[in-house]
């Protein structure tokens, strides 16, 4: 359940000790200043091989997410409730993002692909006060209300069914009064809870302060030098609302949100000829697709000057056809964070490609850039229990392995469902609050971070602790491998370190000798390095697709396959069965 301290209703600032804050007055100032620019342009399914857009100006948008904000206030909605925000991606979701935000209403949003459990249990936890959703997901929460009993302000976008007992969108717009004042808002006070994708375990409920958000936008646009009047593909909802705080225009591309590794890449390169994109985000399962898509058809988008991704590490192989699909002296930019922190750090694929890449195929891990400049971070030795404060802390030099730990004005400081949580992942230090990432691995002289996996992913076997990203680069390298994943089997200590190896679809072995030769040729590159020679031969898997975290579709999720390759070994060990049918691992 929800952090009891957290928050139902918010005072308003005093003038003289915290100024007002809310980054959807910068949408106000966009309004004004560029009232005909298209704010967001969302694509419709393409028929007969043409797309067609709907399309919502800056004065519009800000004209409507204010109309939605009033009608919340005039139906008694009070500042500070907590209210899910579950519609597609599009122009309601932008919409009615800058809509809270103005009403002062703290926005929940929650995957929906992270599964129904996940889903509900998030939900429920969330103790949300009202739902802003589509008609079949109102229906749902009808069905399942003894979970939500604080529910009342629940607003249908669409057309309700018959019975609702709520508002349509519609009706809410009817009633807005345009005299109603809207609320002020400051630095501290909720924004957002917004759910981690729980790929390492349970989701947690993040929360987001108005400032927060309103530095993100500043770090993104300054990093990035990104300029009014650009034009952002962006296959990340949540994007958008970046852009429009900045003057951008977003289109969102046909493709199913929740899906990253499924789009069509017709849909992406149909988008950016369409709208001239000159900067587009999405995560590494997207530009993996289109990067290959452009590689094979020899297409290129020279319009494209900036691409970013986020999520999990970019194989050098997506940066290398993406480089090659965008615009000449265009760059590719992969920001580092976590739902928790974010923006943390940065590169430039031309970095990577020029000189980090060969390093990290030799495992020194992924090189995820130099700090952006509101952050600061150490590393410390890795801790398992909690740090209460930073006296209990041992900073590492640069080149030893150890956690990483961040804060700045982008950190949250805060878990309000799973609290317990927060014991765990923050340090207290004389009025701020570093986050620990979760994150190993080591400042390089430059300064720069380079990642060598989750705490809870590294191996930790007889001889010593083995990192994922590091050791799974060795296999990496084998031409028909497109990724792989060391995972522990047995207890911490005394682990037996399993790599399981996903080969690019076109390379999968097409017979019992073929799969041989090649768990064979991945066998002997691993003896050749020191960083994988204790990895036994029968301790090599192949799989056809690997497991993925549902929002980027790029993390691999390790818990799962330690799962797997546990079950795996007990079958060939003939050990016991458990009660699910697998052997237990002896």
């Amino acid at each position: 359940m929800i952090d009891p301290a957290f928050p139902f209703q918010h005072p308003a600032p005093s003038p003289d000790t915290t100024p007002p804050l809310n980054v959807a007055w910068r949408l106000s100032q966009m309004a004004r200043s560029r009232p005909e620019q298209w704010a967001v342009v969302a694509a419709r399914r393409p028929s007969w091989g043409r797309a067609t857009y709907r399309t919502l100006n800056f004065r519009d948008l800000d004209a409507s997410s204010c109309c939605l904000a009033r009608g919340l206030l005039r139906w008694g909605m009070p500042p500070g409730a907590r209210l899910v925000l579950m519609v597609k991606p599009g122009l309601e979701f932008v919409t009615w993002t800058f809509a809270l935000f103005k009403a002062g209403a703290v926005i929940v949003l929650i995957d929906p692909g992270m599964g129904r459990r996940h889903l509900v249990a998030c939900l429920e936890a969330a103790q949300p006060h009202g739902f802003i959703t589509i008609p079949l997901a109102q229906t749902v929460r009808w069905l399942l209300g003894k979970r939500f009993p604080e529910a009342r302000w629940n607003v249908t976008v669409g057309h309700p069914w018959p019975g609702f007992a709520g508002m349509s969108q519609d009706r809410l717009r009817l009633q807005s009064d345009p005299h109603i004042t809207l609320p002020t808002t400051a630095a501290d006070d909720p924004a957002a809870i917004i759910f981690t994708s729980g790929s390492t375990g349970p989701p947690k409920g993040v929360l987001y302060r108005h400032g927060n958000f309103d530095r993100q936008v500043d770090e993104i646009q300054s990093q990035y030098r990104i300029e009014p009047g650009g034009c952002d593909l962006s296959c990340f909802p949540l994007f958008a609302l970046f852009n429009a705080a900045m003057g951008v225009t977003t289109v969102i591309p046909y493709m199913d949100a929740t899906r990253p590794a499924r789009v069509d890449p017709r849909n992406i390169l149909r988008a950016v000829e369409d709208w001239q994109i000159t900067q587009a985000f999405g995560s590494p399962a997207v530009w993996n697709v289109v990067g290959q898509y452009c590689q094979q058809h020899q297409r290129r988008m020279p319009s494209l000057q900036r691409v970013l991704s986020s999520g999990a590490p970019v194989a050098p192989i997506v940066l290398r056809n993406m480089v090659g699909a965008i615009a000449e002296g265009g760059q590719m930019h992969t920001p580092y964070g976590a739902t928790e922190a974010l923006p943390v750090a940065t590169i430039e694929a031309r970095e990577v490609l020029g000189e980090t890449a060969a390093k990290s195929a030799t495992g020194a891990g992924t090189c995820v850039g130099r700090r952006f400049p509101g952050i600061e971070w150490k590393i410390i030795r890795a801790h398992r229990g909690p740090l209460p404060d930073l006296a209990n802390v041992e900073e590492l030099p640069n080149g030893q392995i150890g956690e990483l730990i961040v804060t700045g004005p982008v950190v949250t400081d805060a878990y309000v469902t799973r609290i317990e949580a927060n014991s765990l992942a923050k340090i207290a230090d004389q009025g701020r609050v570093w986050h620990r990432m979760g994150d190993v691995g080591y400042l390089d002289e430059h300064n720069r971070f380079w990642f060598c996996g989750r705490m809870t992913h590294c191996v930790h076997a007889a001889h010593g602790t083995m990192y994922p990203i590091c050791c799974e680069a060795i296999l990496n390298q084998h031409a028909r491998i497109f990724r792989s994943a060391l995972v522990g089997v047995g207890p911490v200590g005394s682990q037996v370190p399993v790599m399981i190896c996903q080969t690019w679809k076109p390379q999968a072995p097409r017979s019992r000798a073929d799969r041989q030769q090649l768990l064979a040729e991945l066998f002997q590159r691993a003896q050749s390095h020191s960083l994988t020679r204790t990895i036994a031969a029968n301790h090599i898997f192949l799989r056809t697709e690997l497991p993925v975290d549902v929002r980027h579709n790029a993390k691999i999720a390790r818990e799962a396959l330690a799962l797997w390759a546990e079950g795996q070994l007990s079958r060939r060990m003939g050990g016991p069965r458990a009660a699910n049918g697998q052997k237990k691992w002896p």
